[in-house]
């Protein structure tokens, strides 16, 4: 069974327009002990917060909580996801791209970078959007579980990893399937549940890393939603510089020296 190792709320910070809140669910220094996620940021925000901007060296799963959020990318990509919809993108050897609401909306978004080993460092970048209705949604018991990547899901991401959202009615019970050894963590939308045989609680706006397990208790104080990520560990260094995450400084370097280059291509627009 696995048990919470250790939990923290979410701090949330205003920012000036249009970068309207933000949090970081996985802040930057907890990088090493969170392997292969490298951050968890929660944001609302309004045209003109991420505009054309590079990543290099690993992915992204952009999660639209709320909102209308438009991605362009400098190959002529182009899409529009909505609430319940998901982006997978590898930036690999070097991506670039916008992600903007549509007109007036503000969009609240979740969005996880997941660490590429260095053997797909250099891998071609390339997206996935994964709209709601393509999403499969499970009844486990009293557990409405939509399952996002793993078991089946509809992402393919390029290393092994899961991502679910549990919706869990009061006083209820879930049991998760978990690989005993990944690295996972569980962020609460809503709501308050006790986690592990231990019950501890965790309530809206807290995340918890948690212990080595293959299948984690979830019982529901009160009407909940969680989201709970697992990815397997790649055991290398990690040197995360802006929007570049390499293996050493040589190659942080070498990503800026790309990108300032023109070797990531023209903007995106």
């Amino acid at each position: 069974m696995a048990e919470v190792k250790k939990f923290w709320d979410v701090q949330f910070h205003k920012r000036a327009f249009p970068h309207i809140q933000q949090a970081f669910v996985l802040p930057p220094n907890m990088m090493e002990e969170m392997d292969p996620f490298l951050i968890l940021a929660e944001d609302w925000f309004q045209k003109g917060t991420f505009p054309d901007h590079p990543h290099k060296g690993f992915q992204t799963i952009t999660y639209v909580i709320d909102g209308r959020l438009e991605h362009i990318d400098n190959k002529g990509g182009r899409g529009i996801l909505s609430a319940g919809d998901i982006q997978y993108m590898n930036a690999g050897s070097g991506a670039r791209h916008a992600e903007e609401p549509v007109d007036d909306d503000i969009v609240h978004s979740l969005q996880l970078w997941l660490n590429l080993p260095a053997a797909l460092k250099n891998s071609e970048p390339f997206y996935q959007d994964i709209h709601a209705e393509k999403v499969p949604v499970k009844q486990i018991g009293s557990a409405t579980v939509r399952v996002f990547s793993g078991e089946n899901g509809p992402m393919k991401p390029l290393v092994p990893f899961s991502m679910a959202e549990v919706s869990l009615p009061e006083n209820e019970l879930y049991l998760h399937n978990l690989e005993a050894d990944h690295t996972a963590f569980i962020y609460m939308l809503t709501g308050c549940c006790e986690i592990g045989e231990s019950k501890t609680r965790l309530l809206k706006g807290q995340a918890a890393l948690l212990t080595a397990g293959t299948t984690l208790q979830l019982k529901a104080e009160k009407r909940s939603k969680a989201l709970i990520y697992s990815g397997k560990p790649h055991g290398e260094p990690i040197v995360a510089r802006g929007p570049f995450v390499m293996n050493t400084q040589e190659e942080i370097r070498e990503a800026f020296q790309d990108y300032q280059s023109g070797k990531f291509g023209p903007r995106a627009k």
